[in-house]
């Protein structure tokens, strides 16, 4: 399974498995195994390095159980194969989003023309404030 350019996942690390889906739904809910649970050990995966590992415990830490499982589950669909393929979306995002690295800011500073916007825009503000007031007495 393609995470991102820089992880690929073996499809033996990852193990599948198939449930009744939970809820009511009549005979057919309650005979059919459509439910699917994808089940993938961070800690001995082959397929991470250790940064990639690292980044993945930090981010999906609450996720990951102790002996470092990493379980996504789908039965919203009433066919299995439909389950299946949800699910391992499902996964590819998690771990997509859990690698990605933002992009470090530039510092930059406002230009001329930007900081004169800004002023006009205070100052136009604060005319419109000072027009609400309660004329004087005088």
């Amino acid at each position: 399974m393609r995470i991102n350019p820089q992880l690929d996942i073996d499809d033996s690390e990852i193990e599948i498995l198939t449930t009744t889906s939970r809820g009511p739904g009549g005979q057919h809910v309650n005979r059919s195994e459509t439910r699917v649970v994808l089940r993938w050990n961070v800690l001995r995966s082959e397929s991470l390095n250790e940064d990639q590992r690292q980044r993945i415990l930090d981010r999906l830490g609450s996720r990951i159980s102790r002996e470092g499982v990493l379980q996504v589950g789908a039965e919203e669909h009433r066919s299995q194969t439909r389950n299946r393929d949800l699910a391992t979306e499902r996964l590819a995002a998690l771990l997509a989003g859990a690698l990605h690295r933002e992009k470090r800011r530039k510092a930059t500073r406002p230009t001329r023309a930007s900081r004169t916007r800004r002023l006009e825009e205070k100052k136009r503000r604060g005319a419109i404030k000072q027009r609400r007031k309660r004329p004087d007495e005088d």
